[in-house]
């Protein structure tokens, strides 16, 4: 039996994975975009490897728009978007992972509320009187 622990903790590795598979193809996608704009030689072993792995990824997006370009740099728009869709992929997928595996920590929850009535001692302040007695001034002194 799965804990919900590690559940939690299968979940959370999972959805950690996911995103670290689609932002390493983000960063191919991004790498192609690159390469494009700057006019990369295509011959280059480098170049063709990033314009072949990626190929796979960008085709379902090539022709989508016009790809404008100038003296050999090409801005592929249509790789744009698809790192776009890509990203929307893995947010979604990350969010149904989360739906599908999270379990809530517990079924239901309830709270008592328990009121106590506790009578807190008071402190009474003990003050000491001392009566003068102050002779009385007679009617003819000047007053001091």
């Amino acid at each position: 039996m799965v804990t919900n622990s590690e559940l939690r903790v299968f979940t959370w590795k999972l959805t950690e994975l996911i995103w670290l598979a689609f932002g390493l193809l983000e960063a191919l996608i991004g790498l192609r975009v690159i390469l494009r704009l700057i006019a990369a030689n295509p011959g280059n072993p480098f170049a063709r490897l990033v314009y072949d792995a990626s190929y796979i990824f960008v085709w379902p997006f090539l022709g989508l728009t016009r790809t404008p370009s100038a003296n050999g740099a090409v801005l592929e728009i249509s790789s744009v978007i698809g790192m776009f869709v890509y990203a929307l992929v893995a947010w979604a997928l990350v969010q149904l992972v989360w739906i599908v595996l999270d379990r809530p920590r517990s079924a239901t929850v309830t709270r008592d509320t328990t009121v106590v009535e506790q009578t807190v001692p008071t402190r009474v302040r003990e003050t000491t009187v001392v009566e003068q007695t102050v002779p009385a001034r007679s009617q003819n002194q000047p007053r001091v």
